[in-house]
């Protein structure tokens, strides 16, 4: 019985760890991060209001060279403010984690970008927060995440089920009907 019991242990604690799995979701989905085409300034934050970001999530930012990811100040986000960034990346494909709860302020460091509509604003929940009832579901994450949180603890638990019957009935199929 010891045994069966320390394999329930590691089978229950990998589950816990599925769960709390992080996502990394690509800014702009598959036109990245540019320039807003005219008239369509609130495309950064309609896409991430989709969007359920918590503690210990990425954000992916896919760019070109000519152009500037910046995290700002809320001041700097709503005056378009590239002066005093508190981070400038300009790489092409940045990934920003997403490590406290709270709002974080994107804008592009380009010329007249921002003032364009070239700015994000990313809410982060605390991880395990309640869902809110206006939340739109979630797009998928970038296909780099194998399985979903909630599909790898359902496979997990099937596992420790599967362990379970083998240790008590000595058969996986011992409860088949014949």
């Amino acid at each position: 019985m010891v045994p069966f019991l320390g394999i329930l242990v590691v089978l229950l604690a990998s589950m816990n760890m599925a769960v709390g799995a992080s996502n990394e979701f690509k800014v702009g989905n598959s036109e990245g991060w540019k320039e807003p085409i005219e008239n369509h300034t609130e495309i950064y934050n309609e896409w991430a209001a989709k969007i359920r970001f918590e503690v210990g999530d990425s954000v992916y930012f896919e760019y070109k060279e000519n152009d500037t990811v910046l995290v700002v100040d809320k001041s700097g986000y709503y005056h378009c403010n590239t002066s005093n960034p508190i981070t400038t990346f300009n790489d092409g494909k940045t990934i920003f984690k997403l490590d406290r709860p709270g709002p974080f302020y994107f804008i592009s460091g380009a010329p007249n970008h921002c003032k364009k509509g070239q700015r994000l604003i990313v809410d982060v929940l605390t991880q395990h927060s309640p869902p809110r009832p206006w939340d739109a579901p979630s797009p998928s994450p970038l296909p780099s995440s194998a399985m979903s949180p909630s599909i790898s603890a359902l496979f997990t638990l099937l596992m420790a089920f599967t362990t379970l019957e083998i240790l008590l009935l000595g058969s996986p199929c011992s409860l088949c009907l014949k």
